[in-house]
């Protein structure tokens, strides 16, 4: 399946854009600031969570605009069978309030994960293996969204029983007792299973890794250290024994939320932190190449890469080509010229994007 018929409405400097006659390989050719990235930003939204900016609602409408935005798109099924209407909408009376469509009904944000797998790959992330723990752990849900849609439930429920609990724990007064039983064991319960998707996640993309290994994208080696009991039952216990010494942390202090995604260069042995530059990029799209072969069971995918080809030799960037056209993805690319992406270009839809609007070339 592939999205066609992308309307973008009053969306950060977009007032009004479509795009049309769509292709497995989509490319948005334009100058720094265009608003290429802001294309792909708006596909992003097709999916629950914050986009690939992780920017807030009202940030991304128009500044000059009513105040609210639209990002529509048609995902037509390869088969045949009868096109999916997919939309988010903001609207300038609620412009914190996000709205979801699919076929017109109006759906949970997390709905949309039914139907289309979005993944994405930015310059951002070039610093996530040297970024902080949570950083790392946002990466790693996000892929696991990708494979198993009820994580982002599961992430808001145990996020809100987390919030509750360490209110109770830095009140000057002592907890309720029952109340902590309760919290516990719901952080126990959605805990266990976040732990579970994870460790099932990593594995299998460990997996693939190994399978996909190359010269041209060094293979890295991933794991999950644990703070504390993953197991429902033990966890629950491990959080009530504990309850003294986070009282005096004022939070708490184990579970899922404290977990570190590790990741080392297999062939040399050394944390992804202390690799090059070029190394860490190479092991990033590695892992997004293996995360696709696992994110396509059953729904369409979308991939969105973000300026991908800049910094890559025109080895890895034929590799990276050759890789993307096997596995299926719809793939939406930005870059300032179109001299990089030659290889794929007879098979691409080109864009033009300048100030905001696009014209097909």
């Amino acid at each position: 399946m592939a999205l066609d018929r992308i309307s973008i409405l009053d969306f950060r400097n977009h007032r009004q854009t479509a795009l049309e006659d769509t292709a497995r390989f989509n490319l948005l050719v334009g100058a720094n600031g265009a608003g290429k990235t802001n294309v792909l930003e708006a596909l992003s939204l097709l999916a629950p969570g914050r986009g690939l900016r992780r920017a807030k609602l009202p940030e991304m409408a128009r500044i000059d605009g009513p105040g609210g935005f639209t990002v529509a798109a048609r995902l037509q099924p390869a088969d045949g069978a009868e096109p999916v209407q997919l939309g988010t909408v903001v609207d300038a009376a609620q412009p914190n309030r996000r709205r979801v469509r699919v076929n017109g009904a109006e759906r949970s944000a997390l709905g949309l994960s039914e139907w289309l797998s979005v993944r994405w790959l930015t310059p951002a992330m070039d610093g996530l293996f040297t970024d902080s723990a949570g950083a790392r752990r946002r990466y790693l849900d996000r892929l696991a969204l990708a494979t198993a849609p009820g994580h982002a439930a599961l992430s808001n429920r145990y996020e809100t029983a987390l919030r509750n609990r360490n209110r109770l724990l830095s009140d000057d007064a002592p907890p309720d007792p029952q109340w902590l039983d309760a919290l516990e064991a719901q952080l126990a319960e959605h805990g266990a299973a976040i732990a579970a998707n994870r460790r099932a996640l990593v594995e299998e993309l460990n997996r693939e890794l190994e399978a996909q290994a190359d010269a041209l994208f060094p293979r890295p080696l991933l794991a999950i250290e644990p703070t504390g009991p993953e197991e429902r039952a033990a966890l629950a216990e491990a959080l009530r024994g504990n309850r003294r010494t986070e009282r005096r942390a004022g939070r708490t202090l184990i579970g899922p939320h404290r977990a570190e995604l590790a990741v080392t260069l297999a062939d040399k042995g050394v944390p992804a932190a202390r690799a090059s530059t070029g190394e860490q990029k190479a092991m990033l799209i590695a892992i997004t190449l293996a995360h696709g072969a696992l994110a396509t069971r059953g729904r369409a995918g979308l991939l969105l890469l973000d300026e991908v080809a800049a910094h890559l030799d025109p080895q890895r960037r034929e590799a990276l080509f050759a890789r993307l056209a096997a596995n299926g993805e719809q793939v939406w690319m930005t870059g300032t010229e179109r001299t990089p992406f030659d290889p794929i270009l007879p098979d691409a839809a080109v864009w033009d994007v300048s100030g905001g609007s696009l014209r097909r070339i």
